[in-house]
């Protein structure tokens, strides 16, 4: 019997991706229907409805699962979940629908069919209400509220069967592991208590600093890399995986770390989105998640700790997961070493402040990176693609935010 956490809702996986001869029965099946054009981000979810990473979903939710996670973050069955997951079509589209009807979910970018879906509910939502709760701002600059309030006028509920993964066990291979990966080669290792860092970037000295200290009290890390959508100016995942793969054969010991992605877009929803990927973290086998400094935050719509309190927040027993909420982490010259705010008794000029922000822009202005920053080899790889992109395909990355502090 496993002995890691159960996943979300206390039952057993859920995956929703077809297998064999009734997959392709619903692919043949999937040709005949009404097809509907999906967001990057709509693909992402399906992925991990797919997956069995969005474990207990089966499908895109109804208005009563959208006001609930808006205001209380629970759906209308009581189960916990912190962001909506919906899906959206224009007014036009949505004439043509009506509840009964099957559809075919189609990515946008490649007309690849994702999955069926049994539409059960249309109903239309107040974009702005949903921005407040999940993003705590309706700022047009903020890329999440951006991607709400650029969606369909139209939701569109329902149940869904997924055909297809998308590309991604494709394009990264053994990096891209599913749930029931994970939960294998944990159990495989012996471990019981895994954390998860979640990133973005390529992990630099105070990164490194997180997983060691969880590395210390428990079995293992999962460095668990977001491979879908990113903001511009962000670090490709193959760059990233490269340069994270370095690190952990330089710089951990064997059997502490492994590294894995997953494929959703960022929605840079601070909070609500630390509670999200501890959600789906619990489904990955993790029995815990490391929180850090503006955890999945973006600018200065977040205070730099407010993804370690909303946890303190939400109802006992709504995850299995447990944060390891750590304070600021740097480099102090004068302890000559990795330190936090708990253990460091300097101030001012003897720490270096570190965040991914700051590396991205000093290597794209070509500036000198101290090795108390970044390891060496991290650098090289990263210089080496920020000296591969053309001048004009450069994106000035600006300093706001906690990252500017």
């Amino acid at each position: 019997m496993s002995t890691l956490v159960k996943p979300h809702g206390g039952g057993e996986l859920k995956s929703l991706l077809l297998e064999g001869d009734a997959l392709a029965a619903e692919q043949a099946r999937a040709q005949g229907l009404t097809k509907i054009s999906v967001s990057s981000r709509e693909s992402g979810d399906i992925i991990m409805m797919g997956i069995g990473g969005f474990t207990p979903l089966d499908g895109f939710m109804t208005h009563a699962d959208w006001a609930g996670v808006c205001d209380g973050m629970k759906m209308a069955s009581g189960l916990f979940w912190p962001i909506p997951i919906t899906l959206s079509t224009d007014e036009n589209t949505a004439k043509t629908i009506t509840d009964g009807d099957e559809i075919a979910l189609a990515d946008s970018e490649t007309g690849d069919i994702l999955a069926t879906m049994t539409v059960t509910e249309k109903y239309t939502i107040d974009k702005a209400h949903e921005c407040m709760m999940v993003y705590k701002t309706t700022d047009a600059e903020h890329p999440g509220v951006k991607m709400v309030m650029e969606q369909g006028e139209v939701n569109l509920a329902g149940p869904i069967k997924v055909l297809s993964q998308g590309g991604f066990p494709e394009a990264y291979g053994d990096q891209f592991m599913t749930p029931a990966q994970t939960r294998a080669e944990f159990e495989k290792r012996g471990w019981n208590e895994i954390a998860c860092f979640q990133t973005r970037n390529p992990m630099h000295r105070s990164h490194e600093y997180l997983a060691k200290i969880a590395i210390e009290t428990l079995d293992g890390v999962l460095i668990h890399s977001l491979l879908g959508k990113l903001k511009p100016g962000d670090i490709p995942a193959d760059v990233r995986s490269n340069a994270i793969g370095t690190l952990i054969d330089k710089y951990f010991a064997d059997n502490t770390v492994i590294q894995a992605g997953y494929p959703l877009d960022m929605r840079y929803a601070g909070p609500r989105e630390a509670l999200l990927h501890a959600v789906f973290r619990q489904n990955y086998g993790c029995s815990h998640q490391i929180v850090g400094r503006d955890h999945a935050g973006v600018g200065d719509y977040y205070g730099p700790f407010d993804a370690h309190t909303i946890f303190d927040e939400i109802p006992a027993g709504s995850l299995e997961t447990l944060p390891l909420k750590i304070d600021w982490t740097f480099w102090c010259n004068k302890c000559d070493g990795m330190a936090s705010m708990k253990t460091c008794p300097h101030e001012g000029d003897d720490r270096i402040l570190l965040s991914g922000t700051k590396l991205r822009k000093a290597l794209s202005e070509g500036e000198d990176v101290s090795d108390k920053f970044s390891r060496p080899e991290v650098l090289t790889i990263l210089r080496e693609y920020y000296g591969s992109i053309n001048d004009e395909d450069k994106v000035e990355i600006k300093m706001s935010g906690h990252s500017a502090k």
